[in-house]
């Protein structure tokens, strides 16, 4: 389940952060104003991919989003942290734009490293309170 849950963040980071730096390397935004926007479209992506599904069992609003944030803060957050320092240690990787490779490999290197590190801090998680965690994988 915790591999399962970090694959679900990880397709939600990484939309979130492939439109976000994008979308402000294309207004030639120095990776100061890129980081931001690309970290506040991965929590975007990551939150609205697990609220769709949880909102079909809960049974509100405020239910799903209250599940929502408890399954995926953390989870986020640690995917989100990895990711930059990867993407700072790479040499460029933040000022590059997406018709370069160095762009491309270098977030699959920090997703991928970030996967790897969140995977154990989500079975903990799930071990800390399961019952939320299978409340989002119900579909």
């Amino acid at each position: 389940m915790a591999i399962r849950h970090t694959v679900h963040c990880l397709i939600g980071c990484g939309v979130g952060e492939i439109v976000g730096m994008i979308l402000a390397s294309t207004l030639g935004w120095h990776r100061l104003g890129r980081l931001p926007l690309a970290i506040l479209f991965a929590f975007i992506f990551g939150y609205s991919l697990t609220y769709r599904g949880v909102r079909k069992h809960a049974s509100s609003a405020k239910e799903a989003f209250k599940i929502t944030a408890a399954t995926d803060t953390v989870s986020i957050t640690v995917m989100e942290i990895v990711d930059n320092i990867i993407e700072f240690i790479i040499p460029n990787a933040l000022l590059v734009t997406a018709d370069q490779p160095r762009f491309w490999w270098g977030l699959a290197l920090s997703l991928t490293t970030a996967f790897i590190i969140t995977v154990p801090v989500n079975r903990y998680m799930i071990n800390k309170n399961p019952h939320q965690h299978m409340q989002m994988h119900m579909d």
